[in-house]
């Protein structure tokens, strides 16, 4: 039987197999083919032809109107692309009231292909010739004319693309920011640099508002020429604003780059606190000031550092940092001061600065009506705390001052939302320190303030060299304590609402025997020490207490009560922050006879800034009566016996007195509750009663009803 050839394509023959390589080469080829084509027809076009698509995709994707008036190009050349447009507008959005965020007669620019796939925006050069650009936020801050897309979409920052090198004619740029008032106007204009290393710089004029106060300013920036294209830029530039000068110069990684920047600032003027309220930053008055510094840009951060310079007769040095972020800025700041003048540190506590300057001490007191008023009176901002956050360091070395001998001062600030804690405040006081934690918490209407401020044991004798005090021969120290809390946007309001306790504690120790005598007034002891010549023999202090109860801005004595080797020393009466008139009374009654002890109440009156005395009070005018009629009816030695004090003052347990304890837990060293003490209230009388008419004397004094 005949053999049957095999049929071509059976089954039973090997198929070819096929070649995927080179099928992946041939679509790669074509791949590029297509890509190559596609850059030929935009290379050769210039993309002209692509002038309406350009339009209507830009439109739709940034919900604005974008239009192209005259010539337009896009195209690659030959990697990084080329754009062109004459005629070149962008609407604003529907809520900006119409008009156009940009237009330019011409914009030409090379931007960097591969970078800009990467999300990194870089623009090789960029030429702008009649730009206009209506920059601005809406009132409420959430939208702004520069974020495309959906209109109602809260707004992004101001990032601008970074320019290696540009140039810019009649370019004019209006910027409006409610978060710092601002309203600016700025003009850009490109001349030709007699600089060999740049081709062009870059001149800037500007002027408008910040925060109601006028600015102006000039600046120049330098773009290096192509045989070192993408080096750094310099700046020099002018900014005047609140009476204030800056003048920055350094350079820029690039013309529109301020990240990395290095510039150096010299800064002067009247008032520091002028140029902080510009960021809506409140800080204390200064006198006339200057600094210079180093300032970078880093992300959110302006950072100022080798800060060095003045303010007033005060020097400052450190660094700052202001971060701009939501919902209110953050000031950082590690400052320190080697010599502080009294005179600078006035504003600090709410003084007005220029009165102070101009007038010294007499500066901090005003008057109201006839009455003089010690306490500051200076307003808290609260508006202005709402603008901003804020943690400061400062630290002082010495404080230029006549009898305060204050040195090592630190201080920690931290603000947050209107809550601004010192805390803690330490300072080192005649060898003593003074720790305190102040809490002002503006959250509340009016501020609530709580004060808690601690002396450690300090020698008096130092503490108060320079009231009239010396050293030598004492030996007491002095610690003490204030602990209140008061409602008011002034410290004079805010005292004058306060409730709490004042105590100064005495331990033992020794004072000088003229000091302690001249208080007791007892005649005979301190004649006997004046013939003797022996003014300054120490006298033994066991213990004591200065203490006062506050309520509702009036301290009541509670108690005063200062126990001595041969006296007791008590005190009643009060003080009031309301008015800061005082009224107290001071009777010291001897542990020993004395033939001569005038035993009367010496009285301390008037004002805080006028404090008056009366050493010789209705109480010792009467026995002084009284003595004359004896003199008189019987002999002039009968007279002395009313002079006469028994020396029946019982000894103190100065256990309460140390502990800082109010006078119903006073004791004697016989373990009975004192009765001399008072109440706890503002009454002189010895039994702490007060009857109708001093009633009515210390309510017209310390409450100020007439």
């Amino acid at each position: 039987m005949a053999e049957v050839p095999q049929t071509i394509g059976s089954a039973d023959m090997p198929r070819p197999r096929r070649d995927w390589r080179r099928i992946v080469v041939r679509v790669l080829l074509g791949i590029v083919a297509a890509v190559v084509l596609a850059w030929l027809v935009l290379f050769i076009t210039k993309g002209r032809f692509l002038k309406g698509t350009f339009e209507r995709i830009a439109s739709a994707q940034s919900g604005r109107t974008i239009r192209v008036a005259g010539d337009f190009q896009f195209y690659f050349n030959p990697i990084d692309l080329k754009f062109l447009a004459e005629g070149l507008s962008v609407s604003n959005p529907a809520w900006a009231g119409g008009g156009n965020t940009f237009e330019a007669r011409k914009l030409d620019s090379s931007v960097a292909t591969l970078t800009f796939l990467f999300g990194r925006r870089r623009v090789n050069w960029l030429d702008l010739d009649g730009a206009r650009a209506d920059l601005h936020w809406d009132a409420r801050r959430q939208r702004n004319t520069w974020t495309f897309g959906d209109p109602n979409a809260k707004g992004k920052k101001l990032e601008l693309p970074v320019v290696r090198a540009g140039t810019f004619r009649d370019t004019r740029i209006r910027y409006r920011d409610p978060q710092f008032v601002l309203d600016g106007n700025f003009l850009l204009d490109t001349v030709t640099s007699s600089d060999t290393r740049f081709d062009s710089a870059i001149r800037a004029r500007g002027q408008g508002t910040v925060r109601g106060r006028p600015f102006r300013l000039t600046g120049q920036l330098q773009s290096p020429n192509a045989t070192i294209r993408g080096g750094e830029n310099q700046l020099t530039a002018r900014i005047e604003v609140a009476r204030s000068v800056a003048i920055l110069a350094g350079t820029l990684p690039g013309p529109t780059q301020l990240d990395g920047s290095n510039l150096a600032v010299r800064l002067r003027g009247r008032n520091l606190a002028d140029v902080f309220a510009v960021l809506g930053i409140l800080t204390p008055d200064t006198r006339t000031y200057r600094l210079t510094g180093r300032m970078t840009k880093d992300g959110p951060d302006w950072k100022f550092t080798r800060l060095r310079g003045v303010f007033g007769d005060s020097d400052l040095a450190g660094s700052l940092t202001v971060t701009q972020r939501e919902p209110r800025l953050l000031l950082t700041a590690d400052l320190t001061t080697r010599t502080l003048d009294i005179v600078d540190v006035s504003a600090f506590v709410g003084y007005d600065l220029e009165r102070v300057e101009a007038q010294g001490a007499a500066g901090v007191i005003t008057r109201e009506g006839d009455a003089p008023r010690l306490l500051p009176n200076a307003r808290l901002n609260v508006e202005a705390l709402k603008n901003f956050d804020a943690k400061v360091r400062y630290k002082v070395g010495t404080l230029r001052a006549r009898s305060l001998p204050i040195s090592n001062a630190d201080l920690t600030l931290d603000l947050e939302d209107r809550l601004l804690k010192l805390s803690p405040l330490t300072f080192a006081m005649a060898r003593g320190n003074v720790a305190s934690d102040i809490v002002i918490d503006a959250r509340k209407r009016p501020a609530v303030t709580d004060y808690d401020i601690r002396l450690s044991p300090t020698p008096m004798g130092r503490l108060l060299a320079g009231w009239g005090v010396e050293e030598a021969g004492t030996t007491g120290t002095v610690k003490a304590r204030v602990k209140l809390t008061g409602v008011g946007d002034t410290v004079q309001d805010s005292l004058a609402a306060s409730n709490g306790r004042i105590a100064i504690i005495l331990p033992a120790g020794s004072f000088w025997t003229r000091n302690i005598q001249l208080s007791e007034l007892d005649l005979g002891t301190f004649a006997q020490k004046m013939f003797e010549g022996r003014l300054k023999e120490p006298v033994r202090i066991n213990c004591g207490l200065i203490g006062f109860t506050v309520r509702q801005g009036v301290a009541a004595a509670d108690p005063i009560l200062i126990d001595t080797q041969k006296n007791v020393m008590i005190g009643r009466g009060g003080f009031s922050f309301r008015n800061e008139t005082i009224d107290l009374a001071f009777r010291a009654d001897s542990k020993r006879f004395s033939l001569l002890g005038g035993q009367s109440p010496v009285g301390i009156g008037g004002y805080f800034a006028s404090p008056s005395y009366s050493v010789v009070s209705p109480e010792l005018l009467g026995r002084a009566g009284a003595a004359l009629g004896l003199a008189v009816v019987a002999t002039p030695l009968a007279g002395v016996l009313a002079f006469v004090d028994p020396g029946d003052a019982k000894a103190t347990a100065c256990g309460p007195v140390l502990a800082g304890a109010t006078a119903r837990a006073q004791r004697t060293t016989g373990g009975e509750a004192r009765d001399d003490v008072g109440r706890g209230t503002t009454a002189k009388a010895e039994n702490g009663r007060s009857n109708r008419g001093e009633r009515k004397e210390q309510r017209k004094k310390f409450l100020g009803i007439f």
